[in-house]
């Protein structure tokens, strides 16, 4: 949204894109769950102290506008008690107020200054490790935790931990001081008030904590009675035909209208306490300030203080009192901080299933592309009673293509999970050129694999982009050749900017075949010696599908290839064609071997393939 844009949103009362965001990213921290174990703030620190020169001047320049603020008292102070006996005393005093204020606006806008910075670089860094070690989790991980959730632990969480590091804690040390120093300086000026004011303060605080605490029990209620009233008045309206048809209008209405008045009955009894807390809070605040005053000018009266002392004493006392108040304040993003520091902690604290050994075993180079499943049974976490394979053997030679051929169910995707180390077998081994996968660096392991699935996974950016995503160091050249190979350079060099094209979200501008061409010349590009293709062609239209295997068998060349198919031109193209059932291999052979064999593939063929087969 342009400035312009976002200025009529503003205009007519509708956010902006920004504001929006930022409004939900509020709302949703204001839902978060709080936590008072302040210790779960601590893995926070190695954060602050990595950047520990900005905690540092932000501290100083803390202490050092505290120190000017509590200094304008006593400034009041002399103006009072000696700037009016004469013009030269009153000009001099008065410019003492006036260094003193510009000292505290410098003081306080280097303090906001390095404690936001400080909140901002924390921040940063906190995202972009928790995003480094999301990017390490396996997949068994999401299958616990939503990605949705993940993405609130950074996104919302992150933003209250912003909002305590940038803002909160410094206003909470600020407080902490100002309220310390302003209490040692009561004590200077008038010991006998300030024992009167902390004598005072509890009869102000307790009658506000337990007020506070009916009003809220109230307000609770109140919310939870006006949104059954809500939910009842949806779950009619959602089903308006069935309530008109049994006539039950009537009953609807009245149903919704005791829920309504049940709501209203609960917010009479909040509104009545919050009127009661108003009252006794005024008039013990306003009282107490009263007999303050009172016991005060009489001291001022009978010359045990001065006027200036007077004066400076009621700034102190209201200094004090707001310190008070904005710490209460403070302590709730302090417990809100508290809880999202304890979700994001879970989060880094996660450990992934599939790691890299400490001494890893190096594959063979070059790679001869050789794939060995030995006795492997496996099961998906969270399905242990349900193994994808059981007891599985395969062999697929160097350069061989080998079709995957299956009912619904049969493990066929599994394997290709587990010979990118997705998962690990609970039982038998992967082999890749005879090394075993568990021994080995999961990044070295697929560094020699490219895929192709069903849904190709593209992102936002150009064609160039996506294609360069197989492997970031690829030149023009290569792209180029590797789009050609895959049939996509003719579409590419027809959109509009050719290859710096960009596609948008997901590239949501293509078609689904020029989808999948695009992820072949990706695949391509990584020059890997096994391609696994999980099926590749089997959402695509005819057309499409005659592209993009032409593509396919260009891709499969000298390469060792795994297919999971769904269509009989893949099939009849392949070395070999395993057929699995229930996590293991049934059958192997040809097309032509299988279908006279008459066994399930014989069966699938005809299902699968139908006229085409025949």
């Amino acid at each position: 949204m342009t400035d312009t844009n976002a200025a009529d949103a503003v205009a007519d009362g509708r956010p902006s894109a920004g504001a929006a965001l930022a409004q939900s990213l509020t709302e949703e921290a204001a839902r978060r769950p709080k936590s008072r174990d302040i210790k779960n703030l601590a893995p926070l620190l190695p954060f602050i102290r990595a950047h520990w020169r900005h905690a540092a001047a932000a501290g100083f320049f803390l202490l050092f506008s505290t120190g000017a603020t509590l200094s304008i008292t006593q400034a009041l102070r002399l103006v009072v008690d000696k700037g009016f006996l004469s013009a030269d005393n009153l000009n001099r005093y008065f410019g003492i107020a006036a260094i003193v204020v510009l000292v505290l606006a410098l003081a306080t806008a280097a303090r906001f200054y390095f404690i936001t910075v400080l909140g901002e670089r924390v921040v940063a860094d906190l995202r972009k490790a928790l995003y480094r070690h999301v990017l390490t989790l396996d997949p068994s991980y999401f299958l616990k935790t939503r990605t949705g959730e993940v993405l609130s632990r950074m996104t919302t969480d992150v933003t209250i931990i912003e909002n305590l590091v940038g803002s909160a804690a410094s206003i909470a040390l600020r407080n902490i001081l100002g309220l310390i120093g302003a209490t040692v300086m009561l004590a200077f000026v008038s010991p006998k008030l300030t024992l009167f004011v902390m004598l005072g303060a509890p009869l102000l605080i307790a009658p506000l904590f337990l007020f506070g605490r009916r009003v809220r029990s109230l307000s609770t209620k109140t919310q939870d009675r006006f949104a059954q009233a809500v939910g009842f008045a949806g779950e009619s309206l959602d089903a308006l035909d069935t309530v008109q048809a049994f006539g039950r209008e009537g009953l609807a209405d009245k149903r919704f209208g005791d829920a309504v008045e049940t709501a209203f009955r609960t917010s009479l009894s909040r509104v009545f306490a919050r009127s009661l807390m108003t009252l006794v809070v005024i008039g013990l605040v306003f009282g107490g300030i009263g007999l303050l005053l009172w016991t005060a000018a009489h001291a001022v009266v009978n010359h045990t203080m001065t006027g200036g002392q007077l004066i400076q004493f009621l700034a102190l006392s209201v200094f004090a009192g707001a310190s008070v108040g904005a710490l209460g304040e403070v302590w709730g993003v302090v417990q809100q901080a508290s809880g999202a520091m304890q979700r994001i902690f879970e989060l880094l604290a996660s450990k992934t299933l599939i790691a890299a050994p400490v001494h890893p075993r190096a594959l063979p180079v070059p790679s001869r592309g050789e794939i060995v499943f030995e006795g492997v049974t496996f099961a998906y976490p969270g399905r242990p009673d349900l193994p994808a394979l059981r007891g599985f053997d395969l062999s697929v030679k160097p350069g061989e293509t080998v079709a995957l051929v299956g009912p619904s169910g049969a493990g066929k995707s599994t394997v290709l999970r587990l010979l990118l180390r997705f998962y690990d077998p609970q039982e038998g081994r992967v082999l890749l050129d005879g090394v075993d996968l568990k021994d080995a660096d999961p990044a070295e392991v697929r560094a020699r694999m490219a895929l192709v699935s069903q849904d190709a996974s593209l992102f936002s950016g150009s064609a160039l982009d996506n294609i360069r995503f197989g492997r970031e160091d690829a030149t023009l050249e290569e792209v180029q050749a590797a789009a050609v190979a895959a049939e996509a350079d003719g579409f590419i060099r027809a959109l509009p900017e050719g290859y710096d094209t960009p596609v948008g979200e997901r590239a949501k501008t293509l078609s689904g075949g020029q989808k999948q061409r695009l992820a072949i010349a990706r695949s391509l590009v990584r020059n890997s010696p096994i391609l696994l293709l999980d099926e590749a062609t089997s959402a695509l239209d005819a057309e499409n599908e005659r592209l993009v295997q032409k593509a396919l068998e260009g891709a499969m060349g000298d390469r060792t290839t795994l297919v999971i198919a769904h269509r009989l031109a893949t099939v009849l193209r392949a070395d070999r064609i395993v057929v699995m059932e229930d996590g293991r291999v049934v059958e192997q052979g040809t097309h032509t071997q299988l279908s006279k064999a008459g066994g399930l593939y014989a069966k699938l063929a005809q299902l699968q393939f139908g006229v085409e087969a025949a």
